[in-house]
């Protein structure tokens, strides 16, 4: 029996051990896709207990806590920092199989040396050694990534945001890790969701432009792109969490456009025109800018409305959504790729059963750079081990697995780092598990670099950040 977390956590055999602590364990981290604060990064933000580091903004283990029954006080309420941690201590035996267990223990060990089980008899202990470090110095956020390697991040940013902490980490010489913007457009594509005119407002006044035309709009959209590029920003994302296209002109796309504007709702054939023609009218900036593009696809978000209406997004209420996505997001990649216009993409599905969808849809539109269409890394409610296992082999068996650019964080904690190596540790037991059945050679040379290509090296050549 192995001991529970040890050295070879998740390694189950003697080569995958030594791939991992041979050419994994140690390799940079280039974070490509978050949630982190690019404010609380330029303050170096400290916290002042493991509470606020750990379960302020954090729906995955807000979703367990409701889950075992605790009431939303102890949650998001005004109950003491110490009082919900409590509650979190009292969860955590229960969330065994759930990787945050795994996971909670990970961030103990790694950014606390903490080796104790955390459950209610070890709470008041664990509270206590854990805040000793958190609250002294070297525990602030730019030191929680450079403590975990971290080269590059990229927030997830409005094209309306002004991007003032951006701006203010370039010209901070004191810390030397790329913290860039990502174009996050989808409040722009939303046409039917409350709020849409306002944010059409907000982008020309940002852009400096009247927007009265779907010309204006583009202009500004045009503008914020090249903004976000000013600053070293090279990727966008995509929620779409519907996948739908649907052939349009400008002409038409501009007269959806103006009835949006005018606050009436559009029908669902012209809300699919308007999003295709903006989508490929974007992926062509991307591409004219060498950017890479994005798309999260089958989230059915925030789907209690009395506690949405209560807490907001983003607080533990989405799920995992359906429906058809092949022939429509083939016909908008399609659509890019007949004018030499796609850029570099990946694809990320929150159904698994889309795996193999998107691991074979990938292959239609290469060429041009290595691995230029992606299979994004297992997402969210996958974020898990067998998710991340399922989406590496349906990749490795319609694609190369070896030109994967690996794991994103995802996250909107600082301590979530440690879910590289959780990844990593994956990566190295399938590749080891492939050794010792024969059916790769044993080529440590070879596999060591797949092994640091998919941790690091695919991703600094793939964004060139």
């Amino acid at each position: 029996m192995k001991k529970f977390m040890d050295e070879t956590f998740l390694l189950s055999t003697d080569t995958a051990v030594t791939l991992y602590n041979t050419f994994a364990k140690d390799m940079p981290i280039i974070d490509y896709h978050c949630h982190l604060s690019p404010k609380e990064i330029f303050e170096n933000k400290t916290f002042n207990n493991i509470t606020e580091a750990w379960l302020y903004g954090d729906h995955y283990k807000w979703r367990a806590l409701r889950t075992n029954g605790v009431d939303e006080e102890l949650i998001t309420g005004g109950a003491s920092d110490y009082e919900k941690f409590l509650a979190w201590a009292k969860t955590v035996p229960m969330t065994i199989g759930n990787p945050l267990y795994q996971w909670t223990h990970l961030e103990l060990q790694r950014f606390f040396d903490v080796h104790d089980i955390l459950n209610e008899k070890s709470a008041p202990e664990i509270w206590e050694k854990v805040n000793n470090k958190l609250t002294g110095p070297g525990f602030g956020a730019r030191d929680l990534i450079k403590m975990s390697k971290v080269e590059v991040v990229c927030t997830t940013d409005d094209p309306t945001d002004s991007l003032e902490y951006h701006i203010k980490l370039r010209d901070d010489s004191d810390f030397d890790v790329k913290v860039l913007p990502s174009f996050r457009p989808d409040k722009g594509l939303e046409i039917n969701q409350d709020g849409y005119v306002q944010w059409v407002e907000k982008l020309g006044e940002v852009s400096e432009k009247q927007i009265s035309s779907y010309d204006d709009f583009l202009s500004a959209l045009q503008s914020r792109i090249e903004f976000f590029h000013s600053l070293g920003g090279r990727v966008s994302d995509h929620a779409l969490n519907t996948m739908m296209y649907e052939e349009a002109t400008k002409e038409e796309a501009a007269e959806i456009f103006l009835k949006g504007l005018s606050g009436e709702k559009v029908t669902l054939e012209e809300e699919k025109k308007y999003k295709s023609y903006t989508l490929v009218f974007l992926g062509k900036q991307y591409a004219r800018l060498y950017w890479v593009m994005q798309y999260h696809i089958h989230a059915l978000r925030n789907n209690n409305t009395k506690m949405f209406n209560q807490l907001g997004p983003d607080t533990g209420f989405d799920s995992i959504n359906d429906g058809q996505m092949a022939k429509p997001l083939s016909q908008l990649l399609d659509a890019l790729a007949r004018e030499d216009a796609l850029p570099k993409t990946i694809l990320y599905s929150l159904n698994p059963k889309d795996n193999y969808v998107i691991g074979s849809l990938i292959g239609n539109f290469q060429g041009g750079a290595p691995g230029k269409i992606q299979f994004g890394t297992a997402w969210w409610f996958n974020d898990q081990k067998d998710g991340m296992l399922e989406q590496m082999k349906a990749l490795a068996n319609l694609g190369l697995f070896s030109r994967f650019v690996g794991m994103l964080t995802d996250s909107r904690s600082f301590l979530s780092y440690t879910r590289h190596e959780y990844f990593r540790r994956l990566v190295c037991d399938l590749i080891g598990g492939w050794v010792e059945n024969g059916e790769v050679p044993n080529d440590m040379e070879l596999l060591g670099d797949i092994v640091q290509g998919i941790c690091y090296q695919n991703a600094k050549e793939y964004f060139q950040f």
